[in-house]
């Protein structure tokens, strides 16, 4: 019976989705009402028919509690959330975000503690206790309602974050006030004692989530290729992210599932097949509406015996609190949270503050909450009572007037229709896809022998839409700026999406491939915010070297570890081959769909712009392909040979699903495919241990020394690889000082009248300064890849006595560079002489 009860609660939720739409309210409204009702006719059906009866006692044999609901329902709804969020974007309005989240909460809870405690006879820890109940806001009826009216996606990303988060800020103060009313009315405040309970529950949690996340992430990695065992696994880590911290080490089961989820959603992709992701997704997206609904009505249907008892006192009660509860979000958001976004330089609309203020509807966690206070045996049944019909009268308050009041407050800000660019997108959308479809009608009527009359109709109506769109004129709203910029943010979202579903295809390591969408992500922001110079600074900032890489370089230098370097060069290899396909495809695409949408002059730039991205592309790659030619060799056999197995297999595929083969030939086909490509799946190693003797031999002036003067000189020759644009010596005395010699590459050495000469293979530098001669300030950095042989000072000095050839060759340079040094130097003087006479 207990299972017909639920069987009938999922038809009523079924039913309820397109009720709520066709009424015009916010589905949680709907539910609440519906909820309500059957928990009214729980407790009185003597009037129903035996099988109506039987099913309504069912329902009254529920024994669910407060804790069951969290603990089973809880966990899918926070992970499900948590999953759905795009991380970068979340990042971006971090700062409002956490207002809402952290700030918020603490504020309505002291204003609606304060404010209820001034008109009740309840302690003011009780009050407070009511305050954190309906401080977390529920974001399924404001998001619903995003949803159907077109608003924002960044308003809607706001608002999923505030509460995603404040969900676990206010469940951890929740945790923390009903201790201290549990312990009675001898209360000590102490407020330090009480934020750091908060702060430990919080960071405790999202270090235990971010572990069991990676922890997640890494175990998927063992089950590639077993989709329903990979799903499976993020259901277990949903409910172990909340039930082992909470449980074993008293942090917050909340803010770990939260994090848990976040981490899956950002590191998880690239963890799995993009079409278990996409399962993934659909999968939790389902458990997400089971969970949000049946926490919902199953609370719901308390709200009859939770309102039993309620009294007039009862309704100033919920008033107050509505009121002191608007009042502080409207100061958070209108007053704390430009302070805050001002210091990080991102900025919110009042029109978006607006409708965060209005939109904070409370829902099935407070409902939950305010349930497990009435189940609490330390409290009192006045205690329980009170907060119980307060918790409850709020949350059906923000429903009732808040939730059916916001679409019209939406409509009203104009935050329902399209900014001037993306409608004049919309337009030229609709001409260019009206035209290719009336085409591809009149050769389906021709085909199909359709006669002419219902051919003319139907050509009528696209007609008729083209001549519509073209009376508006909104296209030529779009200027050339505009066009430019609105087809690069076109191909960064096309960049995302051909990465997102090809990466698997390109045997790239899974960091490599987090990098490569993290930079399509953060190109579409750039382009969105400042047009063709934000696309070229993120193309100059994804082709940049990350901090690790230069953290490794200064390792392998001063304490010789090859292995991380070798490593991270190997990264680096392969996030430019697959930049590089990138890059090429975007041009193809850009070429084929963006000039009958923008026009030929901005495609004709947007493709320049592409172009240019390549070539740096095909510089950075080519460097490291002089440098390493035969490991750059292997690479790309290894993603051709990817490349290759990869378009085997869906070619195997197209003939399974065209019925040409059988699922065992299938089988057999794709094990002995396996067997014939194991090879591109082994990694080439890179050995960045360059042999100082093979170095030696490149320089000539090293080369030729007898073999008597070679054989130390390899103890003290220190061999170094060189990044482009790094900084190798000045004349700071503060910089270490060395004596280099050039085996391949070039070097760039400033001169003190600003001038530059280069520095080629064989050649070296640094012995001047060494020797004790200024001449005055300079700076010698690497154009591009370079490998050098660095002689320290003091072995410098012991060669300069002992090898008189090498003395000799070094002599005659030093000569030359002092004599020109000082001719300048004396240029320079009689120079200013003039000068000053000439002022006198």
């Amino acid at each position: 019976m207990i299972v017909f009860g639920l069987a009938g609660l999922l038809v009523l939720i079924c039913f309820l989705t397109p009720l709520a739409s066709l009424l015009k309210i916010p589905f949680t409204f709907a539910l609440s009402i519906a909820g309500a009702i059957v928990g009214y006719l729980v407790h009185s059906h003597a009037w129903a028919v035996p099988w109506l009866a039987d099913y309504l006692d069912s329902l009254q044999a529920f024994e669910i509690s407060s804790e069951t609901i969290l603990v089973v329902f809880l966990p899918v709804l926070l992970f499900e959330s948590a999953l759905a969020m795009n991380v970068r974007r979340l990042l971006n309005d971090l700062a409002p975000i956490m207002v809402l989240a952290v700030v918020a909460v603490f504020v309505c809870t002291l204003f609606v503690g304060w404010g209820v405690s001034l008109i009740s006879t309840q302690s003011l820890a009780t009050c407070l206790l009511l305050g954190a109940i309906v401080a977390t806001t529920d974001p399924a009826a404001v998001v619903g309602i995003f949803k159907e009216v077109g608003a924002p996606k960044r308003l809607s990303t706001i608002v999923e974050g505030e509460s995603l988060l404040n969900d676990a800020a206010a469940i951890s103060l929740y945790s923390v006030l009903i201790a201290i009313v549990a312990r009675g009315t001898d209360i000590n405040w102490n407020l330090w004692h009480l934020f750091e309970n908060f702060g430990y529950l919080l960071l405790g949690g999202a270090i235990a989530g971010y572990v069991i996340g990676r922890l997640a992430c890494a175990c998927i990695m063992l089950l590639r290729g077993w989709p329903t065992a990979e799903i499976s696994l993020s259901v277990a880590t949903a409910y172990i992210s909340y039930i082992v911290p909470e449980h074993y080490f008293g942090v917050s089961g909340v803010v770990s599932t939260v994090v848990a989820g976040l981490v899956m959603s950002s590191v998880g992709r690239t963890r799995m097949s993009t079409a278990t992701f996409f399962a993934l997704k659909e999968s939790w997206h389902q458990l997400g509406f089971w969970a949000s609904s049946l926490i919902f009505l199953i609370a719901a249907m308390m709200i009859p015996a939770m309102l039993a008892d309620a009294t007039l006192d009862n309704v100033w009660v919920v008033m107050v609190m509505m009121v002191a509860a608007l009042l502080a979000r409207g100061i958070t958001v209108f007053g704390l949270m430009p302070l805050v976004t001002t210091a990080v330089g991102t900025k919110v609309s009042n029109t978006y503050k607006t409708v965060i203020v209005w939109g904070g509807l409370r829902g099935a966690v407070s409902l939950a909450l305010a349930l497990s206070v009435t189940e609490h045996s330390a409290l009192s049944d006045s205690v329980s009572d009170f907060v119980a019909i307060g918790a409850a009268g709020f949350v059906l308050g923000t429903l009732l007037i808040n939730g059916i009041t916001l679409r019209p407050l939406i409509k009203v800000l104009g935050l329902d229709k399209l900014t001037s660019t993306e409608s004049a997108l919309r337009d030229q959308a609709m001409v260019v896809s009206t035209m290719q479809l009336k085409q591809a009608t009149e050769k389906l009527a021709i085909d199909e022998q359709i006669n002419k009359a219902a051919r003319q109709r139907i050509s009528e109506v696209f007609d008729k839409s083209v001549e519509l769109v073209q009376q508006e004129q909104k296209t030529e709203l779009l200027n050339a700026h505009q066009k430019i910029q609105l087809g690069l943010a076109i191909l960064a979202r096309r960049e995302f999406e051909l990465l997102f579903k090809n990466l698997n295809d390109q045997g790239v390591d899974t960091s490599v491939a987090d990098r490569l969408l993290s930079m399509a992500e953060s190109m579409e922001e750039s382009v969105k915010e400042k047009g063709l110079e934000g696309y070229f600074e993120g193309v100059e900032r994804s082709l940049t070297y990350s901090v690790t890489f230069r953290l490794v370089m200064h390792l392998h230098y001063h304490l010789g570890m090859p292995l991380m370097l070798g490593y991270k060069l190997r990264q680096r290899f392969m996030y430019l081959i697959v930049m590089r396909w990138l890059v090429r495809r975007l041009i193809s695409f850009g070429n084929s769909q963006l000039p009958v949408m923008l026009g030929e002059e901005a495609s004709a730039a947007i493709s320049e712009a592409q172009r240019k991205r390549l070539a740096m592309v095909e510089e950075s790659l080519h460097g490291l392909r002089l440098q390493y030619p035969n490991f750059a060799e292997q690479l790309e056999q290894m993603y051709l040979g990817r490349a290759a197995r990869s378009m085997e297999r869906i070619s195997y595929r197209e003939m399974l699903n065209n019925s040409l083969i059988t699922p065992e030939v299938y089988d057999d086909l794709l094990k002995e495919m396996k067997d014939r490509w194991s090879f591109v799946d082994r990694i080439p190693e890179l050995d960045v241990e360059l042999s100082p003797l093979e170095l030696i031999r490149q320089v000539p002036v090293l080369r030729d020394m007898p073999q008597e003067s070679i054989r130390p000189m390899v103890k003290l020759l220190k061999p170094k690889l060189v990044m482009p644009n790094q900084v190798i010596l000045t004349s700071n005395r503060h910089h270490p000082q060395s004596m280099y010699f050039v085996v391949s590459g070039a070097v760039s050495v400033r001169l003190p009248d600003s001038t530059s000469i280069e520095l080629g293979s064989g050649e070296f530098f640094g012995e001047l300064q060494i020797l004790g001669h200024d001449i005055g300030d300079y700076e010698a950095k690497s154009l591009g890849y370079a490998k050098l042989l660095e002689l320290n000072p003091k072995d410098f000095r012991r060669i300069w006595k002992e090898d008189g050839r090498l003395r000799s060759v070094v002599e005659q340079v030093v000569e030359e560079r002092v004599k020109a040094y000082q001719s300048w130097k004396k240029h320079t003087e009689l120079t200013n002489e003039q000068d000053e006479g000439r002022g006198r």
